[in-house]
């Protein structure tokens, strides 16, 4: 017969120490008496199985309260996500010198809140150069191009803004032009730039069209896909492709696809199916005189590059300024400004001095005498 404490099995010594079924109990009395060294030798053993039950009980209150945390940050996290929002990066220097203008970043597949804001704050030192830094955080209950639009367009008149760059990252470079041509045929309002980073122009170039069709096939068909079964197979996608990245960037990756700011699974097949239906076509000649430039990668394993410069080239010849600049060395290959920040910055600067060149330097006041000498202020 075995000793329970609790629901925990005794230890197999406790057992093999007790005093047979015909022992008696220290101090009573039987035929035959119980050797006191038997009992002795559970004692330990005892105290041992009291330690063992507190040590688990306080194991399984901490792991239960963490839980209960987690889950109380997660919905808090995704109530406020709710809703697709503007998200303003502070600098100083942009407010400054160009509080009428401003860069609008368009996250790419899979991109949290926090990683566009990453994205904003690694290429800094070059965007700021002509305004100031915002990206579009998508709400979690899916991807609306409506809402968007209405957004943005909320945007520009609370900061009076007269001048917009678009940052295309992924396939934000698509939703940068529909937003584009919208703004102008429903406001009026003219975007002067859109940066394609590594976008794709239709679903024809993606690259792995079996996860990208099956995300959309579920999607249409009403299945929405757990979060942890999505993290998991990006897990071995990035693995699959780790020439690609480091292992820091396989894990920093993976761990936010199941954080609670991860993106929700409506909102990632959502933009699967936008990706999928997307139709540049419709958008041709309706970005008025907005230049366009594209950056690219030839070793991109995510979308094809030469397809993809190609379709945005043709269709949009009347806007594409630079449609050939490689973002070569950067890792991994396709679209990662936030990962490869120094790649990135000199085509940006090279896009902002070329296609919105500063106004020049004001020559300095100075007034010529009738003699020819020329006075100028101290």
């Amino acid at each position: 017969m075995d000793v329970q404490v609790g629901k925990l099995q005794a230890p197999p010594e406790v057992n093999e120490n007790l005093p047979g079924a015909g022992s008696a109990m220290p101090g009573s009395v039987s035929g035959d008496a119980a050797d006191p060294a038997d009992w002795a030798r559970i004692l330990p053993n005892v105290s041992r199985i009291k330690r063992t039950s507190r040590r688990n009980f306080l194991i399984t209150a901490g792991v239960s309260l963490a839980l209960a945390g987690d889950m109380l940050f997660t919905r808090r996290v995704q109530a406020e996500r709710r809703a697709t929002k503007i998200l303003r990066v502070p600098d100083s220097y942009s407010d400054l010198y160009f509080p009428k203008a401003s860069w609008i970043l368009f996250p790419g597949y899979k991109t949290s809140w926090e990683e566009a804001q990453w994205i904003l704050n690694s290429l800094r030192p070059a965007l700021h150069q002509r305004g100031r830094l915002a990206a579009v955080g998508y709400s979690n209950l899916g991807l609306d191009v409506d809402e968007i639009v209405r957004e943005v367009i909320l945007h520009v008149r609370e900061l009076g803004l007269e001048k917009l760059y678009f940052y295309g990252h992924s396939f934000g470079g698509m939703l940068a032009t529909q937003v584009a041509a919208r703004l102008l045929e429903l406001h009026g309002v003219e975007t002067q730039l859109i940066v394609l980073d590594s976008s794709p122009f239709s679903r024809a170039d993606v690259l792995d069209q079996s996860w990208f069709d099956g995300v959309v096939f579920l999607y249409e068909n009403g299945f929405r896909i757990p979060s942890v079964l999505r993290g998991g197979y990006e897990l071995g996608e990035r693995v699959v492709h780790k020439d690609e990245r480091t292992w820091r960037q396989i894990l920093d990756q993976s761990l936010e696809q199941l954080s609670p700011i991860a993106p929700s699974s409506v909102l990632i097949q959502t933009e699967s199916a936008y990706i999928y239906h997307f139709d540049g076509l419709r958008f041709a000649g309706k970005i008025g005189s907005a230049k366009m430039a594209f950056l690219g990668n030839s070793k991109d394993n995510t979308v094809n590059y030469e397809s993809a410069r190609a379709g945005w080239s043709k269709v949009f010849a009347a806007n594409m300024k630079l449609p050939v600049l490689s973002t070569e060395g950067a890792r991994p290959a396709h679209a990662s400004p936030q990962w490869s920040a120094d790649v990135y910055r000199p085509l940006l600067e090279r896009v902002q001095n070329e296609l919105e060149p500063l106004p020049p330097a004001p020559q300095e006041p100075s007034y010529q005498e009738p003699n020819g000498r020329v006075i100028r202020p101290a």
